[in-house]
C-alpha cells in the first residue's frame, strides 16, 4: 500500500520510479497484492524491494494464525456443514 501522507519523495532509481508511476495510476493508496503488479510491471521484485525501504510503499506481511499456515479473509462468516454452507453473517444490507 502506498503511503497516502507522502507527496513528493524524490526516488533517484528509474525503475522504481516507473513502478510507483504504476501504483499511483492503477491503485492510488488502496491496498493491492503484489502478484497484481505482475500485468503492469513484470519485472517489479527490486523497484518495489527500493520503494518499500524508502518508506513510500507499506509491506504488509501475508495473514496466519498457525506458522507456516495462511490465513483467509471474507466477507461473510461461512459455516460449513456436512450437508450445506450456510452464510451466518448475511443481512439486508448486503
Amino acid at each position: 500500500m502506498r503511503e497516502f501522507d507522502l507527496d513528493n519523495v524524490p526516488i533517484r532509481d528509474s525503475k522504481a520510479r516507473g513502478l510507483l508511476n504504476v501504483i499511483n495510476r492503477e491503485f492510488g493508496t488502496l491496498a493491492w497484492c503484489r502478484k497484481w503488479l505482475e500485468e503492469y510491471y513484470p519485472r517489479h521484485i527490486m523497484p518495489l524491494k527500493r520503494l518499500v525501504d524508502a518508506g513510500v510503499v507499506k509491506a504488509y506481511p501475508p495473514l496466519s494464525d498457525i506458522k507456516g499456515c495462511y490465513t483467509a479473509q471474507y466477507e461473510h462468516t461461512i459455516l460449513l456443514r456436512p450437508t450445506c454452507k450456510e452464510v451466518i453473517t448475511r443481512g439486508d444490507d448486503y
